[in-house]
């Protein structure tokens, strides 16, 4: 794979054009640029095996590539990322270093905008572009990511597609990176050295709450599920405020960021600690969110919280039947030392209602195996009472192709986390609507004029097959999701 992707002209760039389904001959929007490469288009068009099926790609010579679409009509955005991660392999095995992208023209402005094309056409080759490169040692296979791709378009309106696509395709990958990186690495202090470069390298605002800032100030959920590893937890709020951020508006994102999850004493067997490493994804996706919103100078005032902890056994380590009181006075019987997102996001959640004063409110987290049974790895979960939140989001949701399908929240689910020993207990006794008792419980600690949305990622957030835009493993879902959610509401 590439070394980097970048937005930007060259002298000799290798033409990337687009046809739909079965053409008998080259669109007429297409000879000018055919001649412009002698014809090197018409001769990949009857180039044996290719009838223009979507995800098809061919070269007619080093200065031309020809792509299917397929049926034009039913084209949307994410058809357009997974031809992107295809296209990039194609690319970089013709060792191809620049590429003029000039797929809009055979698109009609109603099935897709000029720049949507080449945002979409631009996310997927970034994101088709990625593999964990960190670790590469002696014994590794294939080759070492090298070189640059350049990429550009003679059409102003998919020159500023491309530049966006590339942005939220980096910052995607940065979250994969830190979601990807192994535990005896990443630890609560190297996610807030994290935040704390992604501050120097932005105009982003980054402070760190240490641990014993945090059990001072009654962070009770934070400082147990943390207090068990010899990495002490820590809170991070990074903020991204621009000088024109919409009056009125404040944005809170915050990510559940469990960097190492044991499951404690209600200990995870059957092989299932494999992978808990990915259950920081949640932080690692609003970190690559405020990477994306400083980049693309989103005019909206928003804070980020990751609540960072490792959850392990020892003889400090919390226990079930502990009773804790968290950060806005509610106390919690633990049942099941497993259940410790919920825990650590209760006090991130009632630490923005304090302190940050946020208009809306949206957490994401790998939090419950339930919401995997139930929409398995194709989309998330959502909980949101407020209509108005809830419909920015799921038109947030359609435009980046990450899913979300919503989940009731009634009273009868809220009454069924009442303990008997304390307010709440942090697992109900019986598995009985699993994933909402993650969103149930999460309410109490969410002031009830809060527009806020609860995100389960605990399916999407990793891939254990390859895909056109994502390799196996941490898939940076939510961080464009995030992103976009913020860019609606600055309009």
């Amino acid at each position: 794979m590439y070394r980097t992707i970048r937005t930007g002209s060259s002298r000799t760039p290798t033409i990337v054009a687009a046809v739909g389904a079965s053409p008998n001959r080259l669109p007429r929007n297409l000879t000018r640029l055919d001649k412009s490469v002698d014809g090197a288009l018409s001769t990949a068009l009857v180039r044996p095996g290719f009838d223009g099926k979507r995800g098809e790609i061919v070269f007619g010579d080093e200065s031309a590539v020809l792509i299917g679409l397929g049926d034009i009509d039913t084209l949307d955005a994410q058809a357009l990322r997974d031809l992107g991660g295809r296209l990039i392999k194609a690319l970089y095995r013709a060792r191809v270093k620049a590429v003029q992208i000039e797929v809009a023209a055979s698109i009609r402005a109603k099935v897709l905008s000029t720049d949507a094309v080449g945002q979409a056409l631009a996310e997927g080759l970034v994101l088709g572009n990625w593999k964990m490169e960190a670790y590469r040692g002696t014994a590794a296979k294939g080759d070492a990511a090298d070189g640059v791709l350049m990429i550009s378009s003679s059409d102003a309106a998919t020159r500023g597609g491309l530049r966006r696509g590339v942005i939220l395709g980096n910052a995607t990958n940065e979250a994969r990176r830190v979601g990807a990186t192994p535990p005896n690495v990443s630890n609560p202090p190297w996610m807030a050295k994290q935040a704390r470069a992604l501050a120097r390298n932005t105009k982003i605002t980054t402070r760190v709450i240490s641990a014993t800032e945090l059990k001072k100030q009654g962070f009770g959920g934070l400082t147990a599920v943390g207090q068990g590893s010899d990495s002490p937890p820590c809170l991070v709020v990074m903020e991204h405020k621009p000088a024109r951020a919409k009056k009125g508006v404040h944005l809170v994102l915050v990510g559940k960021t469990v960097t190492y999850d044991t499951g404690g004493y209600s200990l995870k067997i059957n092989n299932g600690m494999k992978g808990m490493k990915y259950d920081m994804c949640g932080g690692a996706a609003v970190l690559g969110a405020m990477q994306a919103l400083d980049a693309l100078k989103v005019p909206v005032h928003v804070t980020g919280v990751l609540a960072c902890a490792e959850n392990m056994v020892s003889g400090n380590a919390y226990r079930p039947d502990d009773i804790i009181t968290m950060y806005n006075g509610v106390t919690v019987e633990v049942t099941n030392t497993d259940a410790e997102g919920r825990l650590v996001l209760a006090d991130a959640l009632a630490y923005s209602c304090k302190k940050l004063n946020p208009t809306h409110l949206m957490n994401a987290a790998t939090l419950t195996g339930g919401v995997v049974v139930a929409l398995g790895e194709w989309c998330a979960g959502l909980w949101c009472g407020d209509d108005g939140f809830r419909r920015t989001l799921e038109h947030a949701a359609d435009s980046t192709g990450e899913r979300l399908w919503r989940l009731p929240l009634w009273k009868e689910h809220r009454d069924f986390m009442r303990s008997r020993h304390a307010d709440l207990w942090n697992s109900g006794p019986r598995r009985a609507a699993h994933p909402i008792q993650g969103a149930a419980f999460l309410s109490f600690f969410v002031d009830e004029d809060v527009p806020w949305a609860h995100v389960d990622i605990a399916g999407p957030a990793t891939t254990d097959f390859a895909l056109p835009t994502a390799a196996i493993g941490p898939t940076g879902f939510g961080t464009r999701l995030m992103a976009e959610t913020a860019a609606r509401l600055a309009h």
